[in-house]
């Protein structure tokens, strides 16, 4: 077992000694894929307690319960998914072979074969999940990889490093951890894959590096995720939903719902009903420890900014469920919901990631749609109402990462479906069989019959007279 990885000579190293030992070892059985897998899972299970406290550290305040809830128990559910699927998802697709060889005994097939090394780069607001959930893809697909725990998190970071240390040979796993420049150059190695979860900017950078490499990659961003409340939604329900979801890791998801579309007459009922739900959630949120803080005083200042600058421009801010001074002691905040701010204020264009959201009052539905799709492609939609074709109209006229109906954040739960972003929300994807096949090669073969009739058909040079014809005769619509 090696050290912890803490530089960018050791980097470089670990991933030329995982590249020979890849191509060295050859194929990997379905029962080494799922050993790995399992290894990660009892990794999990030894070290859950103190991964919990130290995310608790990190945040400043993060209840445990729901660090194992999303993080460890989260990521425990795609590994077990990935372990429990990946032998059928391995096995040679046969595919038809072309007319007339196919009556001549040729046989086609599709090959799963793994890439190499997968690099994955984590993030600090769900700093186990965003490691572990494609980890579980891309060893089902029999693959190397190495880790990037996000430094905003550096007590998780360090353990990460630790516990791989004690359970994985870094040929298989390995963790390197440090700051900005080394993930940095991180992005710049020459995988045979790159996972990156973060921001739409940053997952540029990442991509640009990337290619001097020609590494594929597979970007988990962001955006603002809308809401569309129709008006047949049931409001309370949808207001208890949101809030939960606002709730959730003090807001601080990359799927967290930034705007709200309200028809306008339901606006003061809306917000009526969500200061309801958010209280009933969160009497108090001084000294409460079911909060979650936000992560750092960086992140605090960024949130309070977006919202100082909407309340100078005019707009209405309301507190929930009471408004509280800033303390640099403390990041726990309540929710700040800012109702039709100018379009221009930096909450209308930036992610807020944080525990604050928009709530844009609309007269026809298609006025939210079309706002939507001016703006850069979200990684999720959100829609609540119980009218069939207009929620069809929704869906056809939009386009997200994923979408929930009737609820928010529900279909990144869904291990057996891809989830992933579109445009400026990111490319590629993971969970369930798409999340084996984003990292696996996909190897067409052929193997050709006894038998090659071209020459006596004429096919092959010197052509004779019938040969042109022949084309010819071929060219056709149908």
């Amino acid at each position: 077992m090696s050290c912890t990885i803490s530089s960018v000579e050791g980097l470089a190293g670990q991933l030329a000694e995982q590249k020979a030992a890849f191509v060295t070892a050859g194929a990997v059985s379905a029962a080494e894929r799922r050993a790995r897998i399992q290894r990660v899972i009892d990794l999990l299970v030894q070290y859950h307690k103190p991964l919990a406290e130290a995310m608790d550290a990190d945040f400043g305040g993060r209840p445990l319960g729901f660090s194992l809830m999303n993080d460890v128990v989260g990521s425990l559910a795609s590994l077990k998914h990935a372990r429990d699927n990946l032998e059928a998802w391995m096995q040679d697709e046969p595919r038809q072979a072309f007319a007339p060889y196919d009556q001549l005994g040729a046989q086609a097939w599709v090959m799963y074969q793994p890439k190499g090394t997968v690099g994955i780069i984590g993030t600090w607001n769900a700093p186990l999940f965003t490691l572990l959930s494609p980890l579980a893809y891309a060893l089902a697909a029999g693959n190397r990889a190495i880790l990037k725990p996000s430094e905003v998190a550096p007590r998780t970071a360090q353990l990460v490093a630790e516990a791989f240390a004690e359970c994985f040979d870094p040929l298989e796993v390995a963790v390197v951890t440090g700051g900005v420049d080394i993930a940095k150059a991180f992005t710049a190695q020459p995988f045979d894959h790159l996972v990156f979860t973060g921001s739409t900017e940053v997952g540029k950078s990442v991509m640009r590096h990337a290619a001097e490499n020609l590494v594929p990659v597979t970007l988990e961003l962001g955006g603002k995720s809308p809401v569309i409340l129709a008006r047949s939604a049931d409001l309370d329900a949808a207001a208890s939903r949101i809030a939960v979801a606002k709730a959730t890791n003090g807001g601080q998801i990359c799927i967290n719902p930034d705007l709200v579309y309200v028809p306008r007459e339901r606006l003061e009922a809306f917000l009526a009903s969500l200061r309801t739900a958010y209280s009933g959630l969160f009497p108090t949120v001084v000294d409460n420890p079911d909060v979650v803080a936000v992560v750092n005083s960086q992140h605090l200042a960024r949130v309070e900014g977006y919202l100082q600058q909407a309340q100078n421009c005019g707009a209405r801010i309301e507190s929930m469920p009471q408004e509280l001074p800033v303390d640099g002691n403390d990041r726990r905040r309540p929710l700040r919901v800012v109702i039709d701010p100018p379009r221009d204020s930096q909450i209308m264009q930036q992610e807020i990631f944080g525990p604050a959201m928009v709530v844009l009052p609309y007269d026809e539905i298609d006025q939210a749609v079309a706002d939507i799709n001016a703006r850069p492609r979200p990684l999720a939609l959100y829609y609540f109402g119980e009218d069939d074709e207009e929620q069809r109209r929704v869906l056809e006229h939009t386009l997200s990462g994923g979408v929930t109906l009737n609820d928010v954040m529900m279909h990144a739960a869904m291990h057996d479906a891809p989830f992933g972003g579109v445009g400026a929300s990111g490319m590629g994807r993971y969970h369930g069989r798409e999340g084996f096949i984003e990292f696996s090669h996909l190897r067409t073969v052929f193997k050709a019959p006894a038998h090659d009739p071209r020459r006596e058909w004429g096919l092959l040079p010197p052509y004779g007279e019938h040969f042109l014809a022949a084309m010819e005769a071929l060219v056709t619509p149908d």
